[in-house]
């Protein structure tokens, strides 16, 4: 394991590679998971920086917000608010009946298809609480979200141009299909700016579902009070309606559009060091499969929706 200063020096040059240029989201994922499945980066201040990494992630969705117009993305979440609601329904009823069939543990269960459902890690953050979850079967859930989202970066562009989506259809299928806001964005962001902005928009829209999900699982308990609501998001929609509004925002829009998807690659870096053999270690089989699978034909079922009933 490396000492904090040449970690420091490492993510410092990851930085700059990524300001420059130099690094795709997937390879920054890529090398993250590479140094965090090694421990050649220094773990302590790995688990250090988690918080200053969700930070920086929120800061990029907010800054990418400066890209969208107001009008557009009522448009969007009008238009995937049902679809969003159908895919969380059936992402707990897929991920219960393989939790039968596999006999995996409740709980984790619960936050595998909370993450898959609406947000990943942060709809596991936010349910925890509720499910009075222990740090094993959080980090467990975690760790399987993180994987599949490193997984749906990969493959989710090239699945998009066999199937010849459009930038909007390919946006919203990442939207619905993909975890986490981060690999959202990421593999919109490899098929294009369109797409980006569609996909960052309804996933945004399908974010505030943590709010009724979390109210559903405090019912009867005594941990409403735990309840953790996306603020940034509000701060996105103000970006929207800044530049939708200030034709004075105009000329430095597309900078701090461009500086947010930087960051967020970056990101994505720092995500992939959060990924060790320690987490994979504790996955067991059945909880593998459950997230696995549920998330496979979620995925399967949302592509064969939008090919057949959206333009």
């Amino acid at each position: 394991m490396l000492s904090k200063p040449v970690t420091y020096f490492i993510i410092l040059l990851v930085l700059i590679a990524t300001l420059l240029g130099f690094i795709s989201p997937a390879i920054a994922l890529l090398i993250g998971m590479i140094s965090g499945m090694t421990q050649i980066s220094n773990q302590d201040l790995v688990k250090g920086n988690i918080r200053f990494q969700k930070y920086l992630l929120q800061i990029s969705v907010v800054g990418l917000g400066f890209g969208i117009n107001i009008q557009d993305a009522l448009v969007l979440g009008s238009n995937s608010f049902f679809l969003s609601l159908v895919a969380i329904v059936l992402t707990f009823i897929i991920a219960i009946t393989f939790a039968k069939l596999f006999k995996s543990e409740r709980i984790t269960t619960l936050l595998v298809a909370s993450g898959t459902a609406i947000c990943g890690g942060s709809a596991i953050a936010a349910v925890s609480p509720c499910l009075k979850a222990n740090s094993n079967q959080t980090s467990v859930a975690l760790a399987i979200v993180f994987l599949l989202n490193a997984l749906a970066l990969f493959i989710f562009p090239s699945i998009g141009h066999y199937f010849n989506l459009s930038q909007s259809q390919f946006g919203l299928w990442c939207a619905i299909a993909i975890h986490d806001t981060s690999s959202v964005v990421g593999a919109s962001a490899l098929y294009g700016a369109e797409a980006l902005n569609v996909a960052t928009t309804t996933k945004l829209v399908r974010t505030l579902w943590i709010i009724p999900l979390v109210l559903i699982l405090s019912f009867g308990s005594d941990t409403g009070k735990n309840i953790k609501f996306p603020w940034f998001i509000l701060a996105f929609l103000a970006a929207m309606l800044l530049s939708s509004y200030l034709v004075q925002l105009e000329v430095i829009n597309d900078k701090i559009v461009w500086l947010a998807r930087k960051l967020l690659i970056f990101t994505l870096f720092l995500i992939g060091l959060q990924i060790n053999l320690k987490q994979l270690r504790k996955l067991g089989f059945s909880i593998i499969g459950v997230g696995a699978l549920t998330w496979v034909i979620l995925a399967v079922l949302s592509l064969f929706y939008i090919l057949h009933y959206t333009a």
